[in-house]
């Protein structure tokens, strides 16, 4: 499906940052007609492909948002703009409601009052918080016990009301634990000071760390540490991209979704892959559990696979890592 089927563009929100300027990318392949808002808090300009529109402001100015949706007839929204920190969410909780929360709920009111009828959110498996089952499904009690958990789900609740009261569909796509690179090293995480294990961990083999902190060792896990859901980020915009073709053609139907492969690799297999690919050693610094942290974060991903059709392609630990590191070079470069 594209733009020529459909005559309208779609609003993608932090198109700059990681995931967004992914999604900017899938869209653009898909052929979508994107444009982007962000107010480069995070995000990078230069992430942004030349002949994509960039709009610098914020997401809850509405009399911008309003004018950017006239100005290039936007149909859908793809919301990825926030803050994703969870320790910084703890320290700082108003930032988190204030960022994702409040500003969600000026976006989604300008979605009503312009006739924008798609949105796509970006969510998080944070809703969960400690789940007492693993594979975790949609229909798995949402418990987050961090204020970036909740100022999601506080998000869906938003976008399940007002689809009940207006011309309106969304689907919120709960991500699990996103890593890796554009396959073409287009983009990538760029971010200073990221905390993502798989980025942290290619820094380490780059020699920008010295060693890389292994947060518990006693878990209920087959070597002791976390087991994590990694997905691959150019399969996780190839979601968004369903997501919306799903939005379009059934303008009736709303979706909440777990995006992950339905597999885990603890915080040492993942070191293990980066020596791997890297023919290297990584220094592992074992330390204490972080307050929170479960034992194993692993996706139930039937339903996005039965609903949309979703394919992943990049669903190898090693290609993800591989994509990571070509980017993080190439960044290196850069600056």
């Amino acid at each position: 499906m594209t733009t020529a089927n459909n005559g309208f563009k779609i609003l993608v929100t932090g198109g700059a940052g990681y995931i967004g300027s992914h999604a900017v990318l899938a869209l653009k392949d898909a052929g979508w007609s994107p444009v982007v808002i962000d107010n480069l808090t995070t995000g990078f300009r230069w992430a942004i492909p030349e002949d994509v529109a960039f709009i610098e402001g914020d997401i809850a100015d509405s009399d911008l948002v309003a004018k950017t949706t006239a100005d290039h007839n936007i149909g859908a929204i793809m919301h990825f703009a926030g803050s994703i920190i969870v320790p910084e969410s703890v320290e700082n909780p108003l930032k988190y409601y204030h960022n994702n929360t409040a500003k969600s709920r000026a976006l989604i009111e300008s979605a009503v009052t312009n006739g924008v009828k798609h949105f796509i959110f970006s969510s998080t498996a944070a809703t969960y918080g400690v789940p007492e089952e693993s594979p975790v499904r949609e229909d798995t009690p949402t418990l987050p016990i961090n204020p970036y958990g909740l100022s999601k789900l506080m998000t869906e609740y938003m976008l399940r009301d007002v689809a009940a009261a207006h011309d309106f569909n969304y689907c919120a796509l709960r991500y699990f634990n996103v890593a890796g690179a554009d396959p073409q090293a287009r983009t990538g995480q760029s971010t200073a000071g990221a905390t993502h294990l798989i980025k942290v961990a290619v820094e380490a083999a780059l020699g920008k760390r010295d060693k890389v902190a292994v947060f518990g060792t006693d878990y209920d896990t087959p070597d002791g540490t976390g087991v994590r859901d990694y997905i691959h980020v150019s399969d996780l915009a190839a979601a968004h991209v369903k997501a919306l073709e799903a939005l379009v053609a059934d303008p009736a139907l709303c979706h909440t979704l777990n995006c992950g492969y339905g597999r885990g690799f603890s915080v040492l297999e993942v070191l293990d892959a980066v020596d791997r690919v890297t023919n290297q050693k990584i220094i592992r610094d074992l330390q204490g559990r972080r307050a929170g942290d479960p034992d194993a974060l692993i996706s139930d991903n039937r339903a996005i696979i039965e609903r949309f059709g979703w394919e992943p392609q990049y669903a190898d630990l090693d290609t993800i890592v591989a994509h990571a590191l070509a980017w993080e070079r190439q960044l290196s470069d850069r600056r």
